[in-house]
């Protein structure tokens, strides 16, 4: 229950904003520098590599972060007819965000193994890599428009896959209502996969909500 704990210390909560910022500037960097190898500079063209959070935030995507500590960022601007193969490209593309979460995250988990630091800076860590990978679990749900929904797209027709992302939102708040009318299927989801893989990382148990 970490997350839900961060808006009763004013220290971890500043920790929690700054770890937000992080990770969702590496996430959708990702993504457009991963277009911008594939081919499409659009994203490139648009400012979109870039660590600067403000470039990549989401007004609605954000408003979830900060409220229930899951969210996604400002989606990356990609034309599928600069690659070269537009349905597996897009799903590198789609990919390398949730990918980047968790080496960023890997990377601060080595840091907490082996380097000892200071209790805060510690704390501070943990928040990091606990948000990162809130980031990387949330997106790779196979529901529009996450990242994870690129997936499905592969085994789709465009009509199939169009039809698809349309009931992709109305879906994914059904999933965030249920959890906070007693049915939590969204959270245990998160914190199973997300708890298994902080474990694994620092070698601490520990559920974000």
């Amino acid at each position: 229950m970490l997350l839900l704990s961060l808006f009763r210390n004013p220290a971890e909560f500043v920790f929690f904003i700054v770890a937000i910022f992080l990770a969702l500037s590496v996430h959708e960097s990702a993504h457009a520098w991963t277009a911008n190898l594939f081919g499409d500079p659009t994203a490139k063209q648009a400012g979109r590599i870039s660590l600067n959070p403000f470039a990549h935030l989401d007004p609605m995507g954000t408003l979830f972060l900060l409220l229930l500590g899951f969210g996604w960022g400002k989606p990356v601007p990609v034309n599928p007819n600069n690659f070269k193969e537009p349905k597996i490209d897009e799903l590198t593309v789609a990919l390398a965000g949730p990918v980047s979460n968790l080496i960023f995250a890997a990377i601060f988990g080595l840091i907490i193994r082996f380097i000892p630091m200071p209790e805060i800076l510690t704390t501070f860590l943990y928040i990091v890599i606990l948000i990162n990978l809130v980031l990387m679990t949330f997106n790779l749900l196979p529901i529009a428009p996450l990242d994870g929904s690129r997936m499905v797209s592969v085994f789709l027709s465009d009509k199939a896959y169009l039809i698809f992302q349309q009931c992709g939102m109305p879906l994914l708040l059904t999933l965030i209502l249920l959890t906070y009318v007693g049915v939590p299927i969204l959270s245990q989801i998160l914190n199973t996969v997300v708890g298994g893989v902080f474990r694994i990382l620092t070698g601490t148990n520990l559920t974000p909500f």
